[in-house]
């Protein structure tokens, strides 16, 4: 009865665990969207600030969750744009290399969103000496990426929006017109519309043969933290 008593203990801890865990990290995506969204830029720092400090007490917390480790380098990567560029070159640096570490744990966590933000990083990044940029890893990143989750709306973007960066206006027009296309997710429609929106537009690039230079590091590649 006594072993009973236990595993059944153990059952629910087990779920309340993971309902703890997501509930956690439903509340850092919704603070990073609002931030990166609605928030002035004179006063994201901060709040990207306190926000990474929340994620990483949640990592310690959860040691062997891949999850807290996304987030981690998605604050990281995000914060970089209101550092200096040195910080912000040692930011990317460690945002890449936690991604790599959440692809060890699990490469399909959250529908590939490691992928899709490592690959987007490789391609936005400067190349050797200043930094890690690699055109042809992100491209495998961003491959990788839609292997896992083809319809995504993350995956498809960030890949036309690679190619039409190489003057590949047609095939960038295929990944777009997906993106766009693609449902939101009622977990987080205004970030999802954002990305449409962003996917229209670099659409219209395409047909102009042009692309948008007013771009920060990411646009809205953290999405992919509610793919599935």
């Amino acid at each position: 009865m006594k072993k009973l008593v236990f595993v059944v203990l153990l059952l629910l801890s087990i779920q309340c665990f993971a309902e703890n865990l997501e509930d956690s990290l439903k509340n850092i995506e919704a603070e990073w969207a609002s931030i990166y969204y609605s928030t002035p830029k004179s006063k994201q720092g901060p709040a990207y600030a306190q926000l990474l400090d929340r994620i990483t007490n949640l990592a310690r917390q959860y040691p062997n969750a891949a999850e807290p480790v996304f987030w981690q380098a998605v604050l990281k990567a995000t914060y970089a744009d209101q550092q200096d560029a040195f910080s912000a070159l040692g930011a990317i640096h460690e945002a890449r290399d936690l991604l790599i570490k959440v692809i060890k744990i699990n490469p399909k966590t959250m529908g590939g969103a490691a992928y899709v933000t490592l690959g987007t990083l490789y391609y936005r990044a400067p190349k050797w000496p200043i930094s890690f940029g690699d055109d042809d890893a992100a491209k495998q990143m961003l491959e990788t990426a839609l292997k896992i989750n083809p319809d995504g709306i993350d995956a498809n973007y960030f890949y036309g929006e690679f190619l039409l960066l190489h003057n590949k206006f047609n095939d960038a027009a295929i990944y777009l017109e997906k993106a766009a296309a693609a449902p939101v997710r009622a977990e987080q429609l205004y970030a999802d519309n954002q990305l449409k929106a962003e996917a229209r537009l670099a659409l219209q690039n395409t047909q102009k043969r042009k692309i948008n230079g007013e771009k920060s590091i990411f646009l809205s590649v953290f999405n992919s933290a509610s793919a599935r």
